[in-house]
């Protein structure tokens, strides 16, 4: 049994609603819950989870049902995001697994760090189309034609080191979105992103930049 399936049993069993959970076979599991169908979940340790790896796993376990990127940090490319959403599997890390089998939801569930400012990006009318180019990224056109490059970082009061690394690994951003509904960015975070030509900010700030106000 491979280490994230045996600390992903463990998760599960401790979840109020599991009943039982085991190795069904290679990287997949199966989740009984009260009242519940069974989950398939599979449990990738890839740090980064391509549409290829999406595709592959759901040929080989075509009953799967969730897609679990164990790994902290593990980042999600946006086709893989799209494919999985298309075939009706849930996915995102192991706190999303367990809320989600908690919820009866896990068909249509998407990574929790995400999910929320996923959704209100989508739900702003002057939004008019969006990329999601990673699970953090998304790319995307306003009905005034303006286009924007928005990068979401997670941390409670993100710091200078956050706001460059995220520039550094998947290019630059216009916006730096701190997402973390809790904190805010440090002025050294600021400063960063003034440096690198992007702004950083909560989503009041966002929101409005959005609407074009």
């Amino acid at each position: 049994m491979s280490w994230q399936v045996a600390y992903a049993l463990k998760s599960i069993l401790e979840t109020p609603c599991v009943t039982a959970a085991e190795n069904l076979r290679g990287d997949a599991i199966k989740i009984t819950a009260q009242s519940r169908p069974d989950t398939i979940a599979v449990i990738s340790d890839a740090n980064f989870i391509d549409v290829a790896l999406a595709r592959g796993y759901h040929q080989q376990y075509p009953e799967m049902d969730f897609l679990c990127g164990y790994r902290k940090g593990a980042v999600w490319d946006g086709a893989a995001i799209k494919y999985l959403e298309g075939h009706k599997i849930g996915w995102g890390n192991g706190g999303t697994l367990t809320s989600a089998v908690r919820a009866d939801d896990v068909k249509a569930a998407g990574h929790k760090e995400f999910f929320f400012s996923d959704r209100l990006i989508r739900q702003l009318r002057s939004v008019t189309f969006i990329e999601r180019e990673f699970d953090r990224i998304h790319s995307v056109t306003l009905a005034d034609g303006r286009k924007l490059r928005i990068g979401m970082v997670m941390e409670y009061e993100p710091t200078a080191e956050a706001v460059r690394n995220l520039w550094d690994r998947f290019g630059a951003v216009d916006v730096v979105w701190n997402i973390n509904p809790n904190g805010k960015p440090t002025q050294k975070a600021i400063e960063a992103g003034e440096e690198l030509g992007c702004k950083v900010m909560k989503w009041d700030e966002l929101k409005a930049l959005l609407k074009g106000r």
